[in-house]
């Protein structure tokens, strides 16, 4: 195995500005424990933090979940010992190692790997906050999903429609439409072109309940007009770029909307909260609702190059970074 080494940025830019460096190993104190990664996670939010679009403090080191081994535990730690396997949301992931607080990180079950955890953590629980938390989900609703076979929309999908939902999708090509339909989704619509107009003509009219709108800056307004009265447009990522101001009125015009910008640490931000969503979406793991889609695996070290196929648009289902 390599020296410990760490994926830090000194300052904001293109993926360029990914620098590996050496890692100083921080041992375990009271209540902490030390795990050796095996996976790491990529999401869209490690770009906003490159680019400047979410402030961080440098140098920083990027990254939001992975998986591994615990090599050592600090005083007072009786949940976990040395040589468990975990997975965990946490800052700073980019690295070989990480040193987190025990009660963050989550015991992983038997037929749940370390890639995969890795490639669910986040991305997991943040489709299990958009499903059961904000606003739950019944059966028999009409969701519109954008970016249906991202990160989370790959289990976005599948998830929801196990809930006995009707999901819309909508994606840049017919290769990704192919790939939400064999996720689920009902109907899919392709480009981003009238698509509210779309979303009315498959619903009679009538709109949906929910959009779940990682898009961002491109997508708001459409996501708006898809909803039906008093729906929810819930807007959780930016991969066009942040959202145009939207006046309360533009809500009450459209009939009463409710928008929300949700953040996942403040929905596991207890260790109650994050086990009750754990486990769910390890049961959902386990029982094949859901599948760890990786469709790209990246070397640690050559994680600009996983930035640059990340922005392109290219990917598809979960991307990891490999130690």
């Amino acid at each position: 195995m390599s020296d410990p080494y760490a994926i830090r940025i000194h300052e904001t830019g293109g993926p360029e500005v990914l620098k590996k460096e050496p890692l100083d190993l921080k041992q375990p104190g009271p209540g902490q424990a030390l795990v050796r990664q095996s996976a790491v996670g990529l999401n869209f939010i490690d770009t906003y933090f490159r680019t400047g679009l979410y402030p961080a403090k440098f140098p920083f080191t990027p990254g939001g979940e992975g998986a591994g081994l615990v090599e050592a535990v600090g005083e007072g730690v009786t949940s976990l010992k040395v040589g468990d396997r975990v997975g965990y949301v946490a800052s700073g992931t980019y690295a070989t190692h990480v040193t987190l607080p025990a009660d963050r990180l989550l015991a992983l079950p038997d037929g749940v790997s370390d890639e995969d955890a890795a490639a669910v953590m986040l991305k997991g629980l943040t489709a299990w906050m958009l499903l059961f938390e904000i606003r739950p989900i019944r059966k028999g609703e009409t969701l519109l999903v954008w970016a249906p076979v991202g990160g989370v929309g790959s289990l976005l999908v599948p998830w929801a429609v196990s809930l006995g939902t009707r999901v819309i999708a909508v994606t840049s090509s017919e290769k990704k439409a192919a790939m939400a339909r064999a996720a689920g989704a009902s109907d899919v619509i392709v480009g981003y072109d009238n698509v509210a107009a779309q979303v009315k003509a498959l619903t009679d009219g009538e709109g949906v309940e929910v959009a779940l709108d990682s898009v961002g800056k491109i997508s708001a307004e459409a996501s708006l007009a898809s909803l039906k009265k008093r729906g929810w447009f819930v807007s959780y990522g930016n991969a066009s770029g942040p959202v145009d101001p939207i006046p309360p009125a533009r809500l009450s015009a459209g009939g009463s909307l409710v928008m929300t910008r949700p953040g996942l640490f403040h929905f596991i931000d207890t260790p109650e909260a994050l086990a009750r969503g754990a486990g769910l979406l390890f049961a959902a793991l386990k029982d094949g609702t859901l599948k760890a889609d990786i469709g790209q695996r990246f070397a640690l070290e050559d994680a600009g190059e996983a930035h640059r196929a990340l922005e392109s648009g290219t990917t598809t289902g979960a991307t990891i970074l490999v130690p």
